[in-house]
Parts: structure tokens; C-alpha cells; sequence
């Protein structure tokens, strides 16, 4: 078991925004010199149950090592729950409006992979349940220990019922299926998870019905559990864990 990696210099980007907002930028990390080339450009988006103390800082290493790999990769950053706008519908809306940005971007190849860390695992799953999605260049998503169900991670109270500040209402309103990746089976475009055994912050069941349901409505929907994994390992380069992150990237492309 590992715990949160170390943040690294993201000197190497630049910042672009795609709205007003301060939280409404994304910073562009080239290729690595001297990598092997890779198909496509990868757009992390970090996870923090929404929150807005969570920045996409400690997502750096992770961006990086996807650049090591050959890959141009975009680091997002959204509004999150506490800042004005953040939530239901603000920070979807970023969501989309993010990835109308970097498809518009000559210089960010397609196709585009959308890679979200818990939090940000339900925000790319969600992308992937919209129409917009495959229009837009995604090719599919890799969700690393994901909130993809929020009915699920209620009744579970994630995070001190995260999910209920994310969404300002509980299961049944509008505004809960709207954000809910349950709500739009199957995904419009692949979806590929990576859990970890032993993460007890998003365990692995909270994916179940999802995997379950996607795939009885033919979804292209993938999971695999890492054993001796816990919430962080699969965003950290120096695990095993990673290795699958990487291998499911290259999945996609």
C-alpha cells in the first residue's frame, strides 16, 4: 500500500484557460524529450470529492509520467464545491466546456483520453455518458478509483457524504441524475476502470452496479482491481498499480 505521491515542478507547462474563472485553466505538458511517440493527448483530471482544498498540484507526478510515456497530456483544473460556481451544475459544465477547449487545440493531437482520479473518476465517466463525447475526439476514458455511482458512494457516506455537497440534493432529484454516470448507460464511448484492493477511501464495490449495468446494455466497459492497492497507488508512477493505468491508456489509443 502506498500513500499520496510527492508533487513534482510542473515547470515544463504552459496554462491555457477555458473560461473566466481563475479554477478554469488547464496546463499542457509536452511530450517527454526522448520518449517513445505515443498516439493522442491524455487530460487528467484529479480527484478531491469535489472539494475545493484539492487542488490538481498533487496530480503533477501522474501528468508527467503520462508524458514520460510519449503522450501530449493536458492537467485540468475545475471549479470545485466551496468556490463560487463549483458543484451541480458548474463543475460539469467545466467538464464540458474543458474538453470543447482542448479539441479545439491544433496542437493537441486526437484522440483524446480522459483519465480521472476518484472525483475526477466520476467526472470522466460522466463525460463519457454524453453525446458530445466521441464528437469531440474522446476516444474513451480510464476512471482510477471512481465515484461512478453516487448512489452507491451515498450510501456509503464517502468523504463525510461528499456526494451530497457535490450535488447540493440526494438520490431522486434532478439535479443527482443529472450528474450521475448511472443515469446515462451505456457510456457513449469505452470505459475502463482501475480500482485498488485495498482502497478503503473508494472501495471497488462502489464500481459494481456500474460495471454491471454498463455492460447489460452493451457498454464497452472494463474493470480491473489491483491487488495490495489503495486509493493512491494508481496514480502514482512508482507502483505496480501504475502499470495498469498505463496499460489501459494505451488501450485506448
Amino acid at each position: 500500500m502506498t500513500s499520496s505521491p510527492s508533487t513534482t515542478s510542473a515547470a515544463s507547462a504552459s496554462t491555457r484557460a477555458y473560461g473566466s474563472d481563475p479554477a478554469q485553466v488547464y496546463d499542457v505538458i509536452p511530450p517527454a524529450p526522448g520518449a517513445p511517440a505515443a498516439t493522442g493527448t491524455v487530460v487528467v483530471v484529479h480527484g478531491g470529492f469535489w472539494r475545493a482544498q484539492y487542488d490538481r498540484e498533487h496530480a503533477v507526478p501522474e501528468a508527467h509520467a503520462f508524458a514520460g510515456a510519449g503522450y501530449h497530456v493536458v492537467l485540468a483544473e475545475y471549479r470545485r464545491v466551496g468556490m463560487p460556481g463549483g458543484g451541480v451544475p458548474g463543475t460539469l459544465d467545466d467538464v464540458q466546456d474543458l474538453v470543447a477547449s482542448i479539441a479545439s487545440q491544433p496542437d493537441l493531437p486526437k484522440p483524446l483520453v480522459l483519465v480521472g482520479h476518484s472525483a475526477g473518476g466520476h467526472l470522466v465517466a460522466w463525460a463519457a455518458g454524453q453525446p458530445w463525447a466521441r464528437e469531440r475526439g474522446i476516444a474513451g476514458v480510464v476512471s482510477l478509483a471512481g465515484v461512478v455511482d453516487l448512489g452507491a458512494a451515498d450510501r456509503l457516506h464517502l468523504g463525510s457524504d461528499a456526494t451530497r455537497d457535490f450535488v447540493g440534493s440526494g438520490p431522486g432529484t434532478a439535479a443527482w441524475t443529472s450528474a450521475d454516470p448511472m443515469s446515462t448507460l451505456p457510456p457513449k464511448v469505452p470505459v475502463r476502470l482501475v480500482n485498488g484492493a485495498d482502497d478503503d477511501t473508494v472501495p471497488p464495490a462502489v464500481a459494481d452496479d456500474y460495471v454491471a449495468k454498463a455492460k447489460a446494455a452493451g457498454g464497452d466497459v472494463t474493470e480491473q482491481v489491483v491487488p495490495d492497492a489503495d486509493h493512491f497507488a494508481v496514480i502514482d508512477p512508482q507502483t505496480e498499480a501504475f502499470t495498469a493505468v498505463l496499460a489501459a491508456v494505451r488501450s485506448l489509443t
